[in-house]
C-alpha cells in the first residue's frame, strides 16, 4: 500500500518541496529510506518506530520503503521524522483522510512522540506559499516564526497524537496568528546605549559618520580604551530593521539554527564578533552542505573583528569578496549556494603587540621589527576597503568619573536616519544605497569641490603623503559628513574632518 505526504528541505536560505512516499509490502520487517538521505534522515527509522509504539499506535512489521523525491537532491536534517511517520500511519489506516496534498509537515520526533523544533521554518513557510500549500504543520516552538508568512495557516503542535487528532478532525486546533508590526517593535530593543560610554568624543563622532554613510571603520588604541564597548553599541544607532530586512535576516539565522525558540523574527541589527581563532570556513561559511558563516549571520548588521592582526591572514583575505559584492558564493562538488552578506565592518587593534605605542603614560616594550610584523598581517587590499581609521587614546580619569556619557543612542540614530534618507533620495535608480558604495564615476558626480576645498585637499595630500586610494576615501567620508550637516555641497570643513579619519595614511608608526 502507498501513502504520500509532503515536507521540505532547506538549501542555503531557501527551501524546496519534498514529496515523501511510503510503501508497505510483504517481506522481512525493515525500513529503507532512499532519495539521498543524510545520516540524520537514515537514523529516523529508530525514532519513528519508538514514537509510534510509545503513542499506543500500531507499527507495521513489514517491509517499509520511504522515497524522498526528488531523488537527486540531498536531504538532511531530522525534520522528515513527522511526514515519514504519518506516511507509515496512513498505510495502516490510522489516518481518516485518503490523501494529504493540502498539508506540509515538518518536525523531529522524540521517542515518546513529542515534536522537537527544526531549522529553516520561515524559509519553508515562504516556499509553501509559493507552491500554493495553505496548511503547514510543525512543532509549536517554530509556529511564531512560520506564522510571519501571510496566506499560510500555521499549526504549531506538540506531539504525534495531536497531529493525528488534527488530521482526523477529532480535536479543533487554532492556527497561529502573529502581529508582525507589534512583534518587530517588541523585539527591536537593545540592551546597550552610547550614553554608557565615557569620553572618546572623537571616536563617537567617527562612528556616527561611519554608520551614516555605511563606511567600514578601524579603531586603533591601547587595551581598555573602549574599542569593544563602542563596537557593541554601533547597531543601536543604525536605522531600525525594515520588515523585509527582518525577514531576510531571520531566514539566515533560522537555517543556521541560531533563532531563539518562539522569537519569530530577528528584530535588532545583528552583532557578530567571532574570535580571532576562527577559520576561513567559519567566517564565510562552508561544510559538505554549505552553511552560512559569520559574514552572513551579520547580514544587515555589524561584523566586529577585535584584535584584527591576530586573525590568520588567509581568514582576513576571504573577507574581500563579501565586502565588495555583498554576497558569498560557496561551491562544492554537488552544489553551489549563495548567501547574502551585506554588513558593516568594524575592526579594532592595538597599535603594537604590547598595546602601548605612543601612549603618554605607559612605556612601549616593542621593537620596530616587532611592530612591523604585527602591522603587516593586515594586507593593503583589506585596508583599501576600510574608509575610516581612528586613533583612540586611553580614557582620562576625569572623563571616567563624569556622571553623564553624553548623547543617547536614540539621539544619534535620528541624525543617522536623516543622513541615510538623503542618500537614498540621491542614489535613486543608481542601485547603491550609501555613500560608501559610490564608484569613481559617482564620486565625480556627487562629490564636486569648491576651489577652497580643492586647495585644502591638495595641500593635505602633499603634506601627509596621502595615496590616490585615500583621496577617494576622503571624498566619500566628506560626502557623508555633509549629509549629516544637511548640506548640499561639500565644504572645506567637511574635507578637514574627513582627513582626520585617515590615521594609517599619516605615517602612524613613524
Amino acid at each position: 500500500m502507498l501513502f504520500k505526504t509532503f515536507s521540505a528541505a532547506t538549501f542555503g536560505i531557501d527551501a524546496n518541496l519534498v514529496e515523501v512516499e511510503v510503501d508497505i509490502s510483504a517481506g522481512l520487517p525493515d525500513l529503507l529510506t532512499v532519495g539521498l538521505p543524510d545520516a540524520a534522515v537514515r537514523e529516523s527509522r529508530e525514532r519513528i518506530r519508538s514514537a509510534i509504539k510509545n503513542c499506543g499506535l500500531d507499527y507495521p512489521y513489514q517491509r517499509i520503503t520511504v522515497n524522498l523525491a526528488p531523488a537527486d537532491v540531498k536531504k538532511e536534517g531530522s525534520g522528515f521524522d513527522l511526514p515519514i511517520a504519518l506516511g507509515i500511519l496512513g498505510t495502516t489506516g490510522a489516518l481518516l483522510k485518503p490523501e494529504l496534498k493540502d498539508f506540509l509537515f515538518l518536525g523531529e520526533l522524540s521517542l515518546d512522540g513529542g515534536l522537537r523544533p527544526i531549522k529553516g521554518a520561515l524559509s519553508i513557510a515562504s516556499m509553501a506559499r509559493q507552491k500554493g500549500i495553505h496548511k503547514l504543520v510543525l512543532p509549536a516552538e517554530n509556529a511564531p516564526e512560520a506564522a510571519v508568512v501571510q496566506e499560510v495557516s500555521v499549526y504549531g503542535l506538540r506531539s504525534l497524537p495531536e497531529v493525528l487528532d488534527f488530521i482526523n478532525g477529532t480535536r479543533a486546533f487554532e492556527a497561529t496568528r502573529v502581529n508582525t508590526a507589534e512583534m518587530l517593535a517588541r523585539l527591536s530593543q537593545y540592551n546597550f546605549d552610547f550614553r554608557d560610554v565615557k569620553g572618546q568624543l572623537h571616536a563617537k563622532r567617527a562612528i556616527e559618520v561611519a554608520t551614516a554613510g555605511g563606511h567600514n571603520i578601524l579603531m586603533i588604541g591601547p587595551p581598555g580604551a573602549g574599542k569593544t564597548m563602542l563596537a557593541k553599541r554601533i547597531p543601536t544607532i543604525l536605522p531600525p530593521l525594515t520588515f523585509d530586512e527582518a525577514i531576510h535576516t531571520t531566514k539566515i539565522h533560522s537555517v543556521a539554527g541560531m533563532l531563539e525558540p518562539g522569537a519569530g523574527l530577528v528584530g535588532t541589527r545583528p552583532f557578530r564578533a567571532p574570535h580571532h581563532t576562527i577559520s576561513d570556513a567559519g567566517l564565510i561559511g562552508g561544510g559538505a552542505v554549505p552553511r552560512p558563516g559569520e559574514v552572513s549571520l551579520a547580514h544587515n548588521g555589524l561584523l566586529f573583528l577585535d584584535e584584527l592582526p591576530e586573525f590568520a591572514r588567509n581568514v582576513l583575505e576571504v573577507l574581500r569578496q563579501p565586502l565588495e559584492d555583498g554576497v558569498v558564493t560557496i561551491s562544492r562538488a554537488a552544489m553551489s549556494l549563495t548567501f547574502p552578506s551585506r554588513f558593516m565592518l568594524a575592526a579594532a587593534m592595538n597599535p603594537c603587540p604590547c598595546g602601548f605605542f605612543n601612549d603618554p603614560s605607559r612605556e612601549c616594550t616593542c621593537t620596530p621589527p616587532m611592530i612591523q610584523r604585527y602591522v603587516s598581517k593586515i594586507s593593503g587590499p583589506l585596508l583599501d576597503r576600510i574608509d575610516i581609521h581612528i586613533d583612540m587614546p586611553a580614557v582620562k580619569f576625569t572623563e571616567l568619573r563624569q556622571d553623564s556619557g553624553g548623547e543617547t543612542s536614540e539621539q544619534i540614530r535620528e541624525r543617522v536616519i536623516r543622513a541615510r534618507d538623503r542618500q537614498l533620495a540621491r542614489f535613486q535608480g543608481e542601485k547603491i544605497y550609501s555613500n560608501a558604495q559610490m564608484s569613481p564615476r559617482q564620486l565625480r558626480k556627487y562629490c564636486a569641490l569648491s576651489a577652497e576645498s580643492e586647495r585644502l585637499l591638495e595641500s593635505a595630500m602633499a603634506r601627509l603623503g596621502l595615496s590616490a586610494r585615500a583621496h577617494d576615501r576622503i571624498l566619500k567620508v566628506s560626502r557623508t559628513i555633509a549629509d549629516l550637516d544637511g548640506a548640499e555641497a561639500i565644504s572645506s570643513t567637511h574635507i578637514s574632518e574627513a582627513i582626520q579619519y585617515r590615521s594609517l595614511d599619516r605615517n602612524y608608526w613613524s
